[in-house]
């Protein structure tokens, strides 16, 4: 099974939907549980990091700003 990436301040999207009806949450923080903010009513919810592989969909806008990425390259 592959690994999901990803990072501290990602946007990602989850298999279900929270209870206000978005499915996209971002990133607050990381370690052996996660904290997630739903983007929609703004409840933040701390899963444990197994349970968050297995609920999250795909990362929909990742922190890392290309602007950085352009700068590396120069």
């Amino acid at each position: 099974m592959e690994n999901k990436q990803f990072h501290l301040g990602d946007i990602v999207q989850m298999k279900k939907p929270h209870p206000c009806g978005t499915n996209e949450m971002a990133i607050i923080r990381m370690g052996m549980d996660i904290r997630v903010k739903c983007l929609g009513c703004k409840h933040s919810v701390l899963i444990p990091r197994v349970k968050f592989e297995k609920r999250m969909k795909k990362v929909l806008r990742s922190a890392q700003s290309p602007a950085l990425d352009n700068e590396k390259e120069e």
